[in-house]
């Protein structure tokens, strides 16, 4: 469990300047819901206990660098709700106070904040919730998303089967609802990218992989015939690492293991990256995770456009981010934009393992008629969301 329970203000080395009318302060009040973590088969990768909140305070350290030459003070205020407590309250209280909100709490819970009366006119940045949902059918016009959709994330994994010509695919799934939304993507992807979706088995072992995998393994996926690559749709970080080299027939495993499409991982060290782990690793004594970079992400695209419009309103920044105009530098090597009919950010997708950066989606050859980011994800002729319409 998260046990961090205290609202706390970082001065990221700001001068004051609320005395001075050429001067901005922008407050931006950061909203994390904590969870209860899963009990799991291994403990051996444990959940940094400030995850994703040293990803807002670097970028508000970013910021700053930037603002002071410019009178732009910057201040971060933590609401991190202890599980059990009322997010929704905790974010009436954030929005009572400035319209500029970042948040890592649940899909359910991040469009029950949009809706609320106090949002209405303010500016909620989505660093970490992944449901396809909510930049589809489900989107809100005030709610743009710093995280990648967990359709951008699939699909960036099936321009990689095509361009390795592994057409035949299989899955183990497991239990949790995280993984059943994971392999729901996955299928929506291969079908998308016309690859051939096989057999897919349930994993619901509670024996000890530890010590059974070897055996286990090669039995469990004795019945799965005639695919390239086995898909593993285990999020809740489970099982997969035990399924690896363990298989009946020697294929590669990809998803949530082995090759894995994610938004940022420490093996992305080129267009500057290895600047950016750096700063991180100095801050927070530990490698940037992917919700840290959306949190850092959601930050610094505000302090971009307040550096291009000054201003620090909900509405101009809101607009701003969503004209062509807005470039956010991303150390992925392309600058990364929002689609203006979902709020969704564009950004590479880069596919790893735990020790390298295999490639980087788009991939050579996935062409679109305005930008190869939106081969990923939900593209506009295909969008059902309106609320960016009106």
């Amino acid at each position: 469990m998260r046990f961090r329970t205290v609202a706390a203000v970082w001065l990221a080395g700001l001068i004051p300047l609320s005395g001075h009318a050429q001067g901005l302060d922008i407050n931006v009040h950061f909203l994390r819901e904590q969870i209860e973590e899963i009990a799991t088969l291994s403990n051996l990768d444990p959940r940094p206990e400030d995850l994703s909140i040293q990803g807002a305070e670097l970028a508000i350290k970013d910021n700053a660098t930037t603002g002071k030459f410019l009178k732009h003070g910057y201040s971060l205020t933590l609401h991190d709700v202890p599980v059990g407590d009322d997010v929704v309250a905790a974010a009436k209280t954030a929005l009572q106070t400035s319209d500029l909100l970042v948040t890592d709490v649940s899909s359910d819970l991040l469009l029950k904040i949009a809706d609320l009366p106090e949002a209405e006119n303010a500016l909620i940045l989505n660093a970490t919730a992944e449901d396809s949902a909510l930049r589809d059918e489900a989107c809100r016009a005030n709610v743009l998303h710093t995280a990648p959709s967990l359709a951008m994330r699939t699909d960036a994994l099936m321009q990689y089967f095509l361009f390795k010509r592994w057409g035949k695919l299989a899955m183990i799934e497991g239990t949790y609802p995280q993984d059943s939304a994971y392999a729901e993507a996955l299928r929506y992807s291969a079908t998308k990218f016309g690859l051939k979706f096989g057999e897919t088995k349930t994993w619901a072992f509670d024996a000890d992989m530890r010590r059974n995998a070897a055996a286990e393994v090669p039995l469990f996926t004795q019945d799965l015939r005639d695919y390239d690559v086995l898909l593993i749709a285990d999020e809740a970080e489970d099982f997969g690492r035990y399924v690896a080299y363990n298989t009946w027939l020697p294929r590669p495993v990809a998803g949530s293991e082995g090759i894995s499409p994610q938004v940022w991982a420490p093996v992305v060290e080129q267009w500057g990256a290895a600047q950016l782990h750096s700063r991180f690793g100095e801050l927070a004594g530990r490698s940037m995770e992917p919700e840290d970079y959306g949190a850092w992400a959601a930050i610094r695209s505000i302090g971009e456009a307040v550096t291009r419009t000054n201003a620090a309103d909900a509405a101009t920044l809101r607009s701003y981010m969503l004209s062509p105009d807005f470039a956010l530098a991303g150390f992925k090597g392309t600058p990364q934009t929002f689609r203006d009919w979902n709020g969704q950010m564009r950004q590479p997708v880069p596919l790893v393992t735990s020790r390298a950066m295999v490639m980087q989606a788009p991939l050579p050859g996935f062409m679109h008629q305005t930008n190869e980011l939106d081969t990923l994800g939900v593209d506009a002729p295909e969008s059902s969301c309106t609320a960016f319409k009106e």
